[in-house]
């Protein structure tokens, strides 16, 4: 069994996907309290002008005493409007635009509540749309104990699970000692971003996966895949 797990992502970035993919399971982490201004509620898409950031509004009031998954969209804002707009000018030219338009139009005609749903919605279709069938589970469906290490640890050993994958910066935090006593092997994920063909002028990289999703379509698994870890060598590794 190798997990993963993150906190929820508003269109997120390619890097995730690759670790979900490495993945027999992914944690949605939407227990731990709310950051303002973090990318459970924005990601930018590519424009003309540059980067563009789309942000979710949510109701703050008392957020530092709520999870994520207790995070309301401030829905008196006419965010779903803005973003679906946004969405249509600058990708309404890409080569794949019309195969996947219907699910954001529609997403953003739905009455959304929690900022949550609205990112595992989103993400259980773009794992759909990418190809990747990796099973998703909530936290909440858990009683996970601890910080840190402590909490990977815990998580890894309810659900079994002999190889974690972390992010990046897993390496700031994670007690790899402490890991190969539980007897779960902790692999640091290195991402290498690839280079896909884009709209307005040059390449840049971190954008939401909206962006390879709508310029490559079928070919977005094998693009983010690409240079980086596969399951293969990962097994081997471990």
């Amino acid at each position: 069994m190798i997990l993963t797990a993150h906190q929820p992502t508003y269109l997120p970035w390619l890097g995730l996907f690759h670790k979900i993919a490495l993945s027999d399971k992914y944690v949605l982490f939407d227990q731990v309290q709310y950051v303002p201004k973090d990318w459970i509620s924005r990601n930018d898409i590519k424009t003309p002008n540059g980067p563009l950031t789309l942000t979710v509004p949510v109701l703050t009031t008392g957020h530092r005493d709520k999870t994520i998954a207790q995070i309301e969209i401030h829905n008196e804002l006419p965010w779903a409007r803005k973003h679906w707009k946004s969405i249509q000018a600058n990708y309404r030219q890409a080569p794949y635009f019309k195969q996947y338009a219907d699910f954001f139009e529609q997403t953003y005609s739905r009455p959304w509540t929690l900022l949550a749903d609205l990112d595992l919605c989103m993400l259980e279709w773009f794992l759909k749309a990418l190809g990747i069938k990796t099973e998703v589970v909530r936290a909440g469906a858990y009683e996970f104990k601890g910080a840190k290490s402590e909490l990977v640890i815990d998580m890894c050993v309810q659900l079994k699970a002999k190889v974690y994958i972390f992010g990046t910066l897993g390496k700031d935090y994670a007690d790899v000692e402490a890991f190969k006593r539980a007897g779960v092997v902790p692999i640091f994920q290195d991402y290498r971003h690839p280079v896909y063909r884009q709209l307005h002028g040059g390449f840049r990289p971190y954008m939401s996966v909206i962006d390879l999703l709508f310029n490559e379509g079928p070919r977005s698994l094998e693009i983010l895949m690409s240079g980086n870890l596969d399951r293969a060598a990962l097994e081997a590794a471990a």
